[in-house]
């Protein structure tokens, strides 16, 4: 052995290599709609199978619940008034630690959300997302929840109402401009790690626009499609949002049969019928929709 052997720097050790996964995503927590019409609203997710199970402590924002599914209804008002169509205003994302990930997704780029943190409520940090929407990062969803503080339980509900069908988070479709596709798939390659899938792989009964998978462990994975307009229309980058949620299932006629029971109607048209590969509700109060997708994990 020579000198210059004993001498050569091997690897450093704290050489931090980014994975498939750079900031420890482990599923979604909750989506969050904004409406001045929560009461209309949470008819709509009680017919979905949703069960209101707890009410923030200081706000007027509601926490309905099936299964592993959460959504947020917030009629809370920040300053400007919130309009009477639904919006998903914000999707919360499960990581391993939210302070790490949070710091991460600035120094990639990612804007901040400033906080205003009531007495009694946890700071979760934020990133600005499509349109006015947030993307939260949440690290506690296992044994203590972010539920256990900032809310309190309605009294005589099961706070944890089984899901529909085995219905769980699938994903989200996001509407975006022309000709942005490019812009938001590298927005969520670059600051979460999602990836595109091939344009042959195609879930659901609208094969439209790219699907970005994202990088959590398989149980937890779900999906982001994004969808430009039809050709021949005129620009709408600035109606760029959150559209509808996708929810999986396992066996998507028994969903739709029992849904159909509860009082929910889907589409029926020459280009959207309800299959073994999906199915979409009509849509509520002018732009509140769900789409059920095959998807064997249920």
């Amino acid at each position: 052995m020579t000198a210059a052997t004993l001498i050569t720097p091997g690897p450093d050790r704290e050489h931090i290599v980014e994975g498939d996964n750079p900031l420890g995503l482990e599923g979604i927590e909750f989506i969050e709609y904004a409406t001045a019409k929560p009461q209309a609203l949470g008819q709509v997710l009680e017919t979905m199978g949703f069960k209101p199970v707890a009410r923030h402590r200081s706000r007027e924002v509601l926490l309905y619940r099936q299964g592993g599914l959460n959504v947020i209804v917030n009629a809370h008002a920040k300053g400007s008034p919130l309009s009477d169509k639904p919006l998903i205003s914000a999707v919360a994302l499960r990581v391993r630690d939210a302070a790490t990930a949070y710091r991460r997704a600035l120094d990639r780029g990612a804007w901040g959300v400033p906080t205003h943190v009531e007495v009694m409520e946890l700071n979760i940090p934020a990133i600005h997302g499509v349109g006015t929407s947030r993307i939260y990062f949440v690290d506690r969803h296992q044994q203590f929840s972010i539920y256990d503080v900032d809310f309190t339980p309605i009294p005589g509900v099961d706070p944890h109402p089984p899901a529909t069908a085995g219905l769980h988070f699938f994903g989200i479709v996001q509407y975006i401009g022309n000709d942005r596709s490019e812009d938001w798939t590298e927005f969520y390659r670059e600051l979460l790690g999602f990836q595109p899938l091939p344009p042959e792989q195609r879930f659901g009964i609208l094969p439209k626009g790219r699907i970005l998978r994202s990088p959590c462990p398989p149980a937890s994975r779900f999906y982001i499609q994004l969808i430009e307009p039809e050709a021949g229309v005129l620009d709408v980058e600035d109606d760029e949002g959150l559209h509808r949620i996708g929810l999986g299932s396992a066996d998507v006629l028994a969903t739709v049969a029992e849904l159909s029971r509860r009082g929910v109607e889907f589409v029926s048209s020459p280009s959207v019928q309800t299959s073994e590969r999906g199915a979409l509700s009509k849509t509520w109060l002018g732009s509140v929709s769900f789409e059920i997708v095959h998807d064997a994990r249920g």
